[in-house]
């Protein structure tokens, strides 16, 4: 009322006053349509850009069977034979049969990858707190095209394996945009963007081995560095990711909301390489007790999660090969049927949860877990596999995004990177540790009783992440 009755009053005295008044609503309305618009734009921007880095690092799932053999054919001798004697005393261990030591080895492989990403992921986020999202996304980007060109060149196993070291200590771009995405939304909002980075992946994991499952398949019955191919694709696709982002992303954390302290970031970067602390959240000092004993909650249940969410999906494969003789390319219709679920729900229903619902629908999503691992290992007919699987993809479009979100609404702007970064390291060590253990857990009980086992124990990650206020 106020508003109008000043409009009056200076309608009587001549409109010159009036319409200046309805000039700058105007000029204030254009510029909060403006700021809005180039944050949807930041967001599209890191969604391409994380597909496109995805599609590359997917691309190499399928082979790795053939790489393994390639190696063991051409470079039988040092490190491959050292790491094949460990492989086979492990199988022997849980008690597996001979014919998945390949598997096994693509999963230490993977495990390595993992474990490394749980060192380096703090280290970024926390130096992007420092000096902006933008250097250190396009330094984690040229540090995966090394581990491309490293791959390129890898006519021995001990290159292959430095390439995937490099990779793992540079793939901090996906801590990094969830940290860009908490820049540029609002905690009602921030939903929406962190349900695109999961649509990001479940496109990427969909279509990348698709395109690494058609490299296998012609490197059938070839001789010398076929490879090269596979790994040239993905060499170019990061090289485009470096141009892209270079390009269109405009840096999303102005310098006044930076950590203004390098020799603080650094040594809270230092913290996190001690598990102990990493947990604890140990170097946000200045948080309210009550927060950090939340993030601390919630980065355990996402750790147990990914941890026993990690084994059951590692020992898939052996299932469905063993139990349903699936090839590669059942096993590939398996996960293309997981993807699609996947990337519907994340963009059609994770992103439209409102403020406040995002706990809820990740502790659904948890429940929902635990029949899906049932009816998986005790499945005795492709329909009941398939049912299974179909509760799988729908409880993993919603947890770890609305986990994710979650997260996201602690902490100030330039602590963001720090938060995120160590929430992506406690997944990726959830992911490097999981596989051994769901591993010893299937050959030692089978999968009926490993895989009830394993979703009976997901309800603890449940009720850690139900006690959080």
């Amino acid at each position: 009322m106020a508003t109008l009755r000043s409009a009056a009053r200076r309608d009587a005295n001549g409109n010159t006053k009036f319409e200046s008044e309805v000039g700058e609503g105007e000029k204030k309305g254009e510029k909060d349509e403006k700021k809005n618009e180039k944050k949807d734009n930041t967001t599209i921007v890191v969604f391409f850009g994380l597909l496109i880095d995805l599609l590359a690092f997917t691309l190499i799932l399928p082979l790795f069977p053939s790489l393994i053999s390639h190696y063991r054919k051409e470079d039988s001798s040092g490190l491959f034979n050292y790491m094949e004697i460990k492989i086979e005393g492990f199988r022997g261990l849980v008690g597996a049969p001979p014919e998945v030591n390949t598997v096994l080895f693509g999963g230490f492989l993977g495990s390595i990858f993992s474990f490394l990403q749980f060192i380096a992921s703090p280290v970024i986020g926390g130096l992007s707190d420092r000096f902006g999202r933008k250097p250190l996304l396009l330094l984690s980007t040229a540090g995966i095209s090394l581990s491309y060109v490293i791959w390129v060149l890898s006519n021995n196993f001990a290159l292959f394996v430095l390439a995937r070291i490099v990779g793992g200590i540079s793939k901090g771009n996906v801590s990094l945009s969830a940290a860009i995405v908490t820049d540029v939304s609002t905690p009602a909002n921030r939903g929406r963007g962190m349900a695109l980075i999961g649509v990001a992946f479940s496109l990427g994991f969909l279509f990348g081995p698709i395109i690494g499952a058609g490299f296998s398949f012609w490197s059938k019955g070839k001789e010398g560095d076929w490879f090269i191919y596979p790994a040239v694709t993905a060499l170019g696709l990061s090289l485009l990711d470096i141009i892209y982002i270079a390009v269109f992303f405009k840096e999303s954390l102005p310098p006044h909301k930076r950590n203004q302290s390098t020799r603080d970031t650094l040594l809270q970067a230092w913290m996190y390489l001690d598990p102990t602390k990493l947990f604890n959240f140990s170097s946000l000092t200045n948080l309210p007790d009550k927060d950090r004993q939340s993030l601390k909650q919630i980065g355990w249940a996402y750790f147990l999660y990914l941890f026993l969410y990690s084994g059951m999906e590692f020992t898939l494969t052996f299932l469905t090969h063993l139990r349903f003789n699936f090839t590669s390319m059942q096993q590939g219709r398996m996960f293309l049927f997981i993807g699609i679920i996947m990337a519907v729900l994340q963009g059609g229903v994770v992103r439209r949860i409102k403020l406040g619902g995002e706990k809820n629908a990740a502790l659904w999503g948890l429940l929902l877990i635990v029949p899906s691992f049932a009816i998986v290992g005790m499945a005795q007919s492709i329909f009941a596999l398939y049912c299974g699987l179909g509760l799988y993809a729908v409880s993993t479009a919603f947890v770890v995004p609305c986990i994710t979100t979650l997260v996201s609404q602690y902490g100030e702007h330039h602590q963001k990177g720090i938060i995120m970064g160590v929430f992506r390291s406690l997944g990726a060590l959830g992911r490097a540790l999981g596989p051994i253990f769901g591993s010893f857990l299937y050959w030692s009980l089978g999968p009926e009783i490993s895989y009830a086992l394993g979703g009976f124990l997901l309800l603890v990650p449940y009720q850690i992440l139900k006690s959080v206020k």
